[in-house]
């Protein structure tokens, strides 16, 4: 039988919250439950705290596995209605409780992860109490972990945005209270937001509301069910992307204000050892056969959303064989800037154009992957922010198409 709400401890009251958003996590979801009681033990014992389990309404046991687990934290357990799935719904039951509970922190930290420490609540959290309204995770990732990241959510909201938030789309994080209500209140939700789109929209939101924003350092790298980047992305490219580009209609007066970027101040880093994340395979051929696909299945897109110049360069690329592969950054930026035009302007149907961008998307990852193999992570990190300051350079280019399209 669904139960919407499950609070066997009849909390109507919490300052602290630790949420953790699922959908069919039975077999992995007691152990961040037990890190984040025990989180809330060591450093938030004087608060009246509350660990949410936000569901999609799982079917294998999630709810019962996250009510049995033994805590001496109190649990409640809210659900999405039958049928309605997405993490940004899940996030939307949170908003609303926190609100009703009155919160004044909470923390959010995925369903999957295997390397959570008590500490993580602690640097997500505290912040949260001197001042700062929105935490986003800083952790040691693997060079290959995280591409849509380092390719696509990282440069374009720094170099839109102006702050260098290195995980915008990180997964765990915190927020002020405040900050809930402002969610619930935005006009900018939609069925990408409602879905995988909910993390780029929640930092955009805190960015362009002007929060005062920090990194927490995790130290411990974030070990959950990391893919290949050349696996099947499924919704999650048109989600997180189509996020990005409607905050950019969305936030356009903002945005073209902003010059450069500043760095965003950082927490807890520092604070014990760090560990080296697990290697991340990548199927190099896979990647290069996809982008070569793409020609045949979006070439007739990327004519009409790409300036003729762009098509012959992607058409040189094409003739490389895999050991010259390379896929130029300036190119990469100059792609992205035209896709975003063109979403903006309904050159193409959204999620079309959208996959459309895939295959580009993965040629530019196997130039990346081809160019950092020998690199240690701390140097394909310096690689992707000089990457960056490109992307920062290119702003004036990105203005001068935007405006051009808008009048025609």
């Amino acid at each position: 039988m669904f139960e919407h709400e499950v609070n066997p401890e009849n909390i109507k009251k919490a300052t602290f919250v630790v949420a953790i958003p699922s959908y069919n996590e039975a077999d992995s979801i007691a152990f961040p439950v037990q890190q984040a009681d025990k989180g809330i033990q060591s450093f938030f014992g004087n608060m009246k705290s509350v660990i949410i389990n936000c569901d999609n309404n799982s079917s294998d046991g999630t709810k019962e596995i996250f009510l049995g687990t033994k805590t001496g934290t109190p649990k409640i357990y809210i659900s999405t209605e039958p049928g309605i799935k997405g993490k940004g719904n899940n996030f939307r039951n949170l908003f609303k409780k926190v609100v009703d509970l009155d919160a004044q922190g909470v923390v959010a930290v995925d369903a999957d992860l295997k390397s959570i420490t008590p500490k993580w609540i602690r640097h997500l959290g505290e912040p949260l109490f001197q001042d700062f309204g929105y935490v986003a995770p800083l952790y040691v990732r693997h060079k290959y972990d995280g591409t849509i990241t380092n390719s696509i959510a990282y440069p374009l909201i720094r170099s839109l945005y102006g702050r260098r938030v290195r995980q915008p789309i990180g997964g765990d994080f915190g927020l002020c209270g405040r900050l809930a209500h402002t969610y619930l209140q935005s006009d900018t939700w939609s069925d990408a937001v409602a879905n995988f789109g909910i993390d780029i929209w929640m930092t955009t939101l805190a960015m362009t509301e002007n929060i005062p924003i920090c990194q927490a350092f995790m130290g411990r790298p974030k070990i959950h069910r990391a893919k290949d980047p050349g696996s099947d992305l499924g919704p999650m490219f048109r989600q997180v992307v189509g996020t990005i580009f409607n905050m950019m209609i969305r936030f356009y007066p903002f945005w073209s204000n902003v010059k450069w970027s500043k760095p965003t101040a950082i927490f807890g880093f520092g604070l014990g050892e760090t560990e080296m994340p697990p290697p991340v395979k990548v199927n190099k051929e896979i990647l290069f056969q996809k982008f070569h696909a793409g020609f045949e299945s979006y070439g007739r897109i990327w004519e009409k959303v790409l300036p003729k110049e762009t098509v012959n360069k992607l058409e040189e690329i094409r003739e490389m064989d895999r050991g010259q592969f390379d896929f130029p950054m300036h190119l990469w930026i100059n792609v992205l800037i035209d896709f975003a035009v063109a979403y903006k302007d309904r050159l193409w149907r959204v999620d079309e154009l959208l996959d459309s961008l895939v295959p580009l998307y993965l040629g530019e990852t196997l130039s990346y992957v081809k160019k950092t193999e020998r690199m240690s992570i701390r140097e394909a990190e310096e690689f992707i922010e000089e990457e960056c300051i490109q992307f920062e350079a290119s702003k004036g280019r990105l203005i001068q198409c935007w405006k051009e399209k808008t009048s025609a």
